[in-house]
């Protein structure tokens, strides 16, 4: 097995100093858990932060030294690294942003960023000293997502995962920050993403195509050449943690008064971390709102609501922990009496034996965050319950873990009425029908637990890795590049194809813009004026755009993918095409132009294109699926193909392509180098159609019958240079 390489904000400790004595505890978070439980055969190794200020040098040796011996290594900020990147860029920008929270959002400092940078580059040095080839590194959360792109700079064929914690906001908040394009990109360093939920998956997906104009196959995308994947790994708990945990009460502690309690009330459990995405004071106000509207419950129902302290130093947080206070009391003071308090509120951190207790005692457990990446409570919650068989869960539709466990009542957030509707039917609720909620939520827990969302996580990654090698992309390089010049400098006989749109000239939405420039024109003259080289211009363009185009130089021609050819001085058709069926397919077209405006057709003598390259991606290919049928249904009596290009759809005549064109050519002598080049899915047929010893490339990064990828138009034109060179 590989090693594995976890990087994340905290290490898996806190280091607290007693009497001059650095002391550590183990953290008991998710994470940790779940990487913790890897199988003990993986060896791994863990870079993070400690979780404090320390500055001393003495001390950072000693931390070093201790934490060694247990495969961690510490990531040491100083103060302003701490209030810049972690409460700063981390807490103050992303963390709102991604939840929604725009109001909160800080968009206009310029240190949180620079600190963001500057730490996560800490993270990359880290990595650099500890990186030993075949390592596997598995970047965590938000804090660090410029770190993936860093390490492949360095490591460029390192195997890296990424997974993000907290919510993937809509390309339409997304867009909003000024640093959406690094963070993007830093992302898409990984060669495997992964997120809570579908939602958030597709958010990204979005989010990448329309930043970076990375498009996606079922979650598959190209990056550089290399295979990324993104995918949706939930992640689980510690499932027999708190299934099996037996509660011992001593009169002496919490959880024995906690127990006593719950015998003559109903308990409605609230947990959640101090923090405004929780949707706290909304509960509250829900709960005030139910005893309002059913007086019966007052003295028979009680909110537990525990709140763990958090960011206590920044402003939001202060105003929402005064807004609690003075909800809570408001409403005990309206309703209380001697014996009896509406809300029972804990303001700080609860011991694992106390937090079991109200699991396992709660009635109900009602957890509403306004917008959550997963929310692990509700899971332990569930869990809790293995041997009581009754407890209902209340559960907010913005919450990730929604997505798993349906058979929770899942509310509205922000609809007070509907909250308190569901707090009825949850108190309500018999004996047999929560057992069979609860039972039908275990089952999945069980199954889909912490050790299970790493491992899953870790092994679809490997399989990603090994994928990658058996379809890797031969990006052209200066070694390749030499090998060509030399095979073209070193024969006679010269087969050269050339497609135009996207390899001569970019695409662009002003037709004019793709009329050659004086720099190609001076290329393609300096080709043909060797007498050693054909040189052919196989292209979808109509015969009379292209002959305008280039027509006075000495070339040769396919246009509309082979309908036309031209070898001499006129132009020959290719025997056996029918014009007849335009008419009908045309009119479908329309129809879709008049639907999407932006979009065009494009008229040629025994074909159709519908062009959508001026509007959104996604809305054209919305249209494509919706005229598809009809497309098939019109063309599958007529010896008629659809072929999709880059944002274009076009109909023409079976057995028409560009490699049947190109057959053509490279059978009518014995070269001795053959060259071809093209960007889209209808120049495949060229690379397919010529042999093995053809020197056939491909422009962008996607996978391709061709030997080689090349980047841009610009680099084409700089590899046709090349071959001008004396």
């Amino acid at each position: 097995m590989p090693r594995l390489i976890i990087i994340s904000n905290r290490l898996p400790i806190t280091i607290d100093k007693k009497e001059g004595e650095l002391m550590y505890h183990p953290s008991a978070g998710g994470l940790a858990t779940g990487l913790s439980s890897l199988d003990e055969s993986i060896e791994k190794l863990w870079i993070g932060w400690p979780g404090k200020a320390i500055e001393d040098d003495w001390e950072q040796a000693a931390i070093k030294n201790d934490l060694q011996k247990e495969g961690l290594i510490p990531i040491f900020l100083n103060q302003e690294d701490i209030e810049c990147f972690y409460e700063g860029f981390s807490n103050k920008v992303i963390w709102p942003h991604f939840h929604y929270f725009t109001q909160y959002t800080t968009y206009n400092n310029t240190s949180y960023w620079e600190a963001y940078k500057k730490v996560n580059q800490l993270f990359e040095k880290a990595v650099a000293e500890n990186y030993q080839e075949g390592d596997i590194i598995w970047v965590q959360d938000y804090q660090l997502m410029l770190l993936p792109a860093m390490i492949r700079k360095t490591f460029p064929k390192a195997s890296i995962g990424f997974f993000l914690h907290i919510p993937f906001p809509s390309y339409e908040i997304f867009r909003v920050l000024p640093w959406r394009k690094q963070l993007l990109d830093g992302v898409l360093g990984a060669d495997q993403i992964g997120f809570h939920t579908y939602n958030y998956m597709r958010h990204f997906l979005s989010a990448a195509y329309r930043i970076s104009g990375i498009e996606h196959n079922f979650g598959k995308m190209v990056v550089k050449g290399r295979m990324v994947n993104v995918d949706v790994f939930p992640m689980g708990i510690d499932y027999w943690k708190y299934a099996k945990h037996a509660v011992t009460l001593d009169p002496r502690d919490e959880a024995f008064k906690i127990e006593r309690m719950a015998r003559k009330k109903t308990i409605v459990l609230s947990i959640d971390r101090l923090d405004y995405t929780k949707g706290i004071p909304q509960r509250i106000k829900a709960f005030e709102n139910f005893l309002e509207t059913y007086p019966e419950y007052i003295e028979k129902v009680t909110l537990l609501l525990v709140v763990v302290p958090s960011r206590s130093n920044v402003d939001q947080y202060q105003e929402l922990k005064a807004e609690v206070d003075s909800l809570v009391g408001r409403i005990n003071g309206l309703y209380g009496s001697y014996d009896w308090s509406p809300i029972q509120y804990f303001y700080r951190s609860l011991p694992f034996k106390v937090l079991s207790t109200l699991y396992k005692v709660s009635q109900i457990a009602m957890i509403t965050p306004l917008r959550d990446g997963m929310n692990l409570v509700a899971k332990e919650y569930i869990a809790s319950k293995e041997e009581s068989e009754q407890g209902v869960l209340i559960l907010s539709e913005m919450a990730g873990a929604a997505n798993e466990l349906t058979e929770a009542l899942i509310v509205n957030p922000h609809d007070s009425d509907d909250i308190v509707e569901t707090l009825k039917k949850a108190i309500e609720m018999n004996s047999s029908e929560q057992r069979w909620r609860l039972k039908k939520m275990q089952d999945g827990l069980k199954k889909y637990n912490v050790k299970n969302w790493a491992e899953n996580f870790i092994k679809n990654l490997m399989d990603l890795t090994q994928e990658q090698k058996n379809s890797e992309v031969h990006l052209l390089n200066k070694e390749t590049a030499e090998d060509i010049i030399n095979a073209y400098k070193n024969t006679s006989q010269r087969l050269i194809i050339l497609d135009y749109d996207g390899t001569l000239m970019g695409f662009q939405n002003d037709p004019q813009a793709v009329v050659p420039d004086e720099e190609l024109l001076g290329i393609l003259e300096e080709l043909c004026a060797d007498s050693q080289n054909k040189v052919v211009i196989n292209t979808g363009r109509d015969k009379e755009t292209i002959g305008k185009w280039l027509g006075h130089l000495p070339l040769e021609f396919a246009a509309e993918h082979g309908v036309w050819t031209k070898k001499g001085k006129k132009w020959v058709k290719n025997p056996g095409l029918r014009n007849g069926w335009k008419p009908d397919v045309e009119s479908v077209l329309e129809s879709m132009v008049e639907r999407t405006p932006g979009s065009f057709i494009e008229h040629k003598d025994y074909s159709l294109a519908w062009h959508y390259r001026r509007i959104d991606k996604e809305l054209g290919a919305k249209r494509i699926r919706e005229f598809r049928d009809v497309l098939a249904y019109l063309t599958s009596n007529l010896d008629l193909q659809v072929l999709e290009g880059n944002k274009v759809i076009e109909i023409k005549n079976a057995g028409v392509s560009k490699g049947q064109a190109t057959l053509g050519w490279s059978n009518a002598k014995e070269w001795d180098f053959i060259f071809a080049i093209g960007d889209d899915h209808t120049d495949e047929d060229t690379f397919k159609a010529l042999p093995e010893t053809a020197f056939t490339v491909k422009v962008g990064d996607a996978k391709s019958a061709a030997r080689y990828n090349i980047g841009t138009v610009e680099h084409v034109r700089s590899l046709l240079k090349l071959f001008l060179e004396k």
